[in-house]
């Protein structure tokens, strides 16, 4: 009887390493939109750092991937991705930040999120050390992208660029926090 329940196990194993690589080989495919959306949550449960709204958010940006709403999986996953550097924000400390930008003299992350553009916070990012020169160049870009999406343009991404976009964000979600620690 052990050596049928070891038998089982060893192919329930097999069968599960054959599906991660069927969808590792099929999300190259054009049409393989489910295996990348599968590939794309399996990198979002690595992310422990992640808040609950956070993941909520980028949770929301998977399912407009499923359901082919594109332009708004990259406006939400922005979202999210512009939760997380606000959070560590706050974390550094405003008074902190004053010390840095004198004129920026917030008593709250609201406060500083009206005050301040998306640009100036990456901005921010690069002069407390949260990133380097290029990658606050790529976040810029980054935005871009999401501002291409939000305001009316003749801009419609592909499964592709959103896919990239959003495990592009995860990257510097993890750059950020190898900063932090």
């Amino acid at each position: 009887m052990d050596i049928n329940h070891d038998i089982i196990l060893l192919y329930a194993q097999k069968m599960n390493d054959f599906e991660k690589e069927a969808h590792i080989l099929l999300s190259i495919h054009e049409t393989s939109k489910k295996s990348r959306v599968i590939l794309l949550s399996d990198s979002f449960k690595k992310l422990d750092m992640l808040s609950i709204k956070e993941k909520i958010l980028f949770h929301e940006a998977l399912q407009c991937v499923e359901q082919e709403f594109y332009r708004s999986a990259i406006i939400l996953s922005w979202v999210g991705f512009m939760h997380f550097v606000l959070e560590k924000i706050e974390d550094f400390g405003l008074q902190n930040i004053s010390l840095k930008k004198t004129s920026w003299n917030y008593k709250t992350i609201e406060e500083l999120t009206e005050k301040q553009t998306e640009f100036s916070i990456i901005e921010l990012l690069f002069d407390i050390g949260y990133c380097s020169k290029t990658e606050k160049k790529a976040l810029q870009g980054l935005l871009n992208k999401r501002n291409e999406c939000a305001h009316p343009s003749s801009h419609t991404p592909d499964i592709n660029e959103t896919l990239g976009y959003i495990s592009e964000l995860f990257k510097r979600i993890s750059q950020i926090q190898s900063r932090i620690h």
